[in-house]
């Protein structure tokens, strides 16, 4: 009884209408025979029941008879098997707009020399103390550090994770049912699979808005980090040395390419930010994918 119970419920998770169409089978007296419900169910609802064993053929081989009636009526009463609906509630809040607009705005300074000025040199206000006392490459490494943290906690928080494996759940059930109605060659049901998927495009967008959300915080903080870090590479009173050693390149100099238009002080920044950015999601135990 529980392994016709079961596959019954793994039927209607996967589609809510099959729960009409067994409900419908309950109704007619044994053996069933495709053409009296054909207006009723499709070829693919029909097939999948016989494949998963609730329809099975009857003793004089005339029809097929439902394998366990009061199993399948159990488990048709269990409200818990429907398909939740993924809800979208990923909609950002003013405050979470108001940080893209201001990312938005920061990145002027990557070219307007003036935006870039007056962000570096309020900045230098909070960091110009921390680069006297440690050589720049070191202050960068800290500074990498110091964005990685608050980025992985921004990830950790403002992310549902919960929310994302529901929707990649759904997409994956999807897949699941297109390729077995494939193999199978049931074109009602790759028709009726290719709707849902139409429908299941909402998903997408709810899943981009969710990996987006925490990526324009962490924007809004580490633009002025990275600009000023830019403004003290371009400031001719900047005391820097020259040259410092980067691992596995040696002696380079602050503004020399080192992966094609990428300068030194880039590719620097960049390996230490992803460096200690895992080693905080591994102290931490912090997942920022969902399951």
């Amino acid at each position: 009884m529980a392994r016709i119970a079961g596959k019954v419920e793994d039927l209607v998770r996967e589609d809510r209408e099959m729960r009409d169409s067994i409900e419908y089978l309950l109704e007619q007296d044994d053996p069933v025979e495709w053409g009296a419900v054909s207006d009723e169910l499709t070829s693919g609802q029909w097939g999948r029941l016989i494949e998963k064993g609730i329809l099975v053929d009857a003793n004089d081989g005339d029809g097929f008879n439902l394998a366990d009636r009061d199993a399948i009526r159990s488990a048709l009463e269990d409200d818990d098997i429907d398909l939740p609906e993924v809800e979208d509630d990923s909609s950002w809040s003013k405050y979470d707009k108001l940080a893209a607009l201001g990312a938005v705005g920061l990145f002027a300074g990557y070219s307007i020399a003036s935006v870039r000025n007056a962000i570096g040199s309020t900045i230098d206000i909070f960091l110009g103390p921390l680069d006297q006392v440690l050589p720049f490459y070191a202050v960068v490494l800290v500074l990498a550090t110091f964005t990685g943290l608050y980025s992985t906690l921004l990830q950790a928080n403002l992310m549902d994770m919960d929310k994302m494996s529901e929707y990649q759940q759904r997409m994956k059930d999807i897949q699941e049912r297109r390729k077995e109605a494939q193999e199978r060659g049931d074109d009602d049901e790759l028709d009726k699979i290719q709707e849902e998927q139409m429908e299941a495009m909402g998903d997408n967008l709810g899943m981009f808005k969710e990996q987006f959300r925490p990526m324009v915080w962490i924007m809004l903080l580490t633009i002025p980090v990275f600009l000023w870090m830019y403004w003290m590479i371009l400031t001719p009173q900047a005391v820097l040395p020259e040259t410092f050693i980067m691992p596995l390149v040696g002696e380079v100099t602050w503004k020399q390419g080192i992966l094609g238009p990428l300068q030194a002080w880039i590719v620097w920044y960049f390996l230490c930010s992803m460096s200690f950015t895992q080693l905080i999601r591994k102290a931490l135990n912090i997942q920022t994918t969902p399951t």
